[in-house]
This record gives structure tokens, sequence and C-alpha cells, in this order.
């Protein structure tokens, strides 16, 4: 199991113990999900947030 898969679950299973029940709990579950894929393909290094910094590297 990779990072990626690793993150996903972890941010499904908190939002899920986070919020159990109805539309609100969803969309707290699919956020928390969303951010634990982030942080798991961050981790695989499948992610570049360099970007993001606004700084040149060369």
């Amino acid at each position: 199991m990779t990072s990626t898969h690793l993150g996903l679950l972890t941010g499904l299973v908190l939002g899920l113990a986070a919020a159990f029940g109805g539309f609100g709990a969803f969309l707290l579950v699919l956020v928390l999900g969303a951010l634990g894929l982030l942080v798991g393909r961050y981790l695989d290094g499948k992610l570049d947030l360099s970007a993001l910094s606004g700084r040149d590297r060369g």
C-alpha cells in the first residue's frame, strides 16, 4: 500500500469518525478524503508543490 492509498484511507476514516450521518457529513468526508489523498501523493513524490511557492529554482 502506497502513501497515497494510506493518506486517502486515513482521511476517509477520520471524516467518518468526525461526522456520522447526513449530507454535511458526506461533504466533510469528501473534503478530508481529498486532503488525505493530496498528503499521500505529496509523500509519494507525485505532487509537486514548488510552483505554489512563487520562487524560481534556477
